[in-house]
């Protein structure tokens, strides 16, 4: 029997990667939705387009991210990225669907000393944070079975605006170029995501949850930002020198977490998932960006 499957935010980095992945899974019905056929910045709006539609599983990757933006553009953040969750989740609990729901690194105050874990506490330093956070805590309390929240970090792909494609841009227009150095994460390649939420989909262990479960998934070492765009122009064999620079040298509207490596230990143990190193991946994605 076919399960269906329903992704937001379908042209967005993580929709984009699991569109290329689907057709390798046979057992699973796809619809892919833009926010063009479902605004979820209208709640009324994503009620009345559930009138009629039922799915299995609802993965949700629309999200508003532009981070600096939120600071001033707080209600939408809030909209999409909190009150829209709520009613995702509401739907999920009344369909008895399953919803898998993509959060962030940014609910953590980013000054840890360790990876953090699912259970560590919360403090977002921004209202991009906070929005997300809010999302969280509204599917935790409305609390649907078999429904997954993935805080992830870092997020690059082939699709979309990204860290990655941002610098391989700069290395061909510039000869020097300053990377913050005093951030540590860890970064995630949107397509080895899709494969994981793919699998978890497909796991057992989904539908023996009771109610909905926090995961952290990015991929597997740690870098700052200024060796992963040192690796970038590695690969690609650019020539642009970059220089180290502290946070404090490139201000922001909003604050970004200093320290946000995340501890994948359960998503790993509960899914059987392997993770990749964050070096193998971006080779991988580098290799068709560059054409090779």
């Amino acid at each position: 029997m076919l399960k269906s499957v329903l992704v937001t935010g379908a042209n967005g980095q993580l929709g984009s990667e699991l569109q290329q992945l689907a057709p390798l899974h046979p057992k699973l019905s796809f619809t892919f939705v833009t926010r063009t056929e479902l605004d979820l910045s209208d709640s009324n709006a994503i009620n009345i387009w559930f009138t009629d539609k039922h799915f299995d599983v609802i993965i949700n990757c629309a999200a508003y991210t532009a981070v600096d933006k939120a600071e001033t553009e707080v209600d939408l953040a809030n909209a999409i990225n909190g009150t829209a969750v709520a009613t995702l989740a509401t739907i999920a609990k009344a369909q008895h669907s399953s919803l898998i729901h993509i959060s962030t690194d940014y609910v953590f105050a980013g000054q840890h000393y360790r990876p953090y874990q699912e259970a560590d506490i919360t403090d977002p330093q921004g209202v991009y944070g906070s929005s997300k956070l809010a999302g969280e805590q509204a599917l935790l309390t409305i609390n649907p079975a078999k429904s997954v929240i993935i805080r992830t970090a870092w997020v690059y792909s082939t699709f979309g605006n990204n860290f990655v494609k941002t610098m391989l841009r700069l290395g061909k227009e510039r000869a020097e170029l300053g990377v913050i150095y005093d951030q540590v994460g860890s970064p995630t390649s949107a397509k080895d995501l899709a494969g994981a939420i793919l699998s978890i989909i497909q796991h057992p262990k989904l539908q023996t949850l009771t109610g909905t479960e926090i995961y952290h998934y990015s991929n597997e070492g740690v870098c700052s930002w200024y060796d992963f765009a040192k690796a970038i122009f590695s690969y690609s064999d650019l020539g642009c020198f970059v220089k180290p620079i502290e946070t404090k040298d490139y201000p922001t509207p909003a604050k970004r977490p200093h320290y946000s490596l995340l501890n994948k230990a359960k998503i790993k143990h509960d899914f059987e998932i392997t993770i990749p190193y964050w070096q193998d991946s971006l080779k991988t994605c580098l290799n068709t960006l560059n054409g090779k």
